[in-house]
């Protein structure tokens, strides 16, 4: 099953949104805290309506306890970073791949993009004047893109 993974996210909006998006292409939603809100907050349940009682949902204290826990292989990591230079539509996603978003405001840490540079993809931008998109907007593009060799 393929996977979204936030890290950190900050807008309880945004992930309500994504865990709509991730019931709707039966995805699982990996959240890795420290999160900016609870997952109690009534704006993440506002944003994913009554399909939040269906999301599968993961949480990990920390990143380092996702990659512990879960032992993805290189193969299986799709980093989402604005300045990536490799392109989402090229790569070919497993059917078990983890899509990892950073924090709408900045990103992911530095720490996790060094330690998974190979991996990193971007949505390419033919405008210069926006420079992403709100993150609940590129995980619903990238999940399509890597589901799309899989006809339903």
């Amino acid at each position: 099953m393929t996977s979204i993974v936030l890290v950190h996210p900050e807008i309880p909006g945004n992930t309500g949104a994504v865990g709509r998006t991730c019931v709707a292409l039966d995805m699982e939603l990996v959240l890795i805290h420290p999160l900016g809100f609870t997952i109690t907050d009534t704006r993440l349940k506002r944003a994913g309506l009554d399909y939040w009682q269906h999301i599968r949902l993961a949480e990990f204290a920390s990143w380092d306890a996702f990659l512990a826990e879960r032992a993805p292989r290189p193969d299986q990591l799709f980093l989402f970073e604005e300045y990536a230079q490799r392109s989402f539509y090229e790569p070919d996603y497993p059917d078990d791949a983890y899509l990892v978003f950073g924090r709408e405001t900045k990103g992911l840490p530095k720490d996790i993009v060094d330690a998974h540079a190979e991996a990193l993809v971007s949505l390419p931008m033919r405008s210069d004047k926006v420079r992403s998109l709100n993150l609940a907007n590129t995980v619903a593009a990238a999940a399509y893109q890597a589901i799309r060799p899989r006809k339903p």
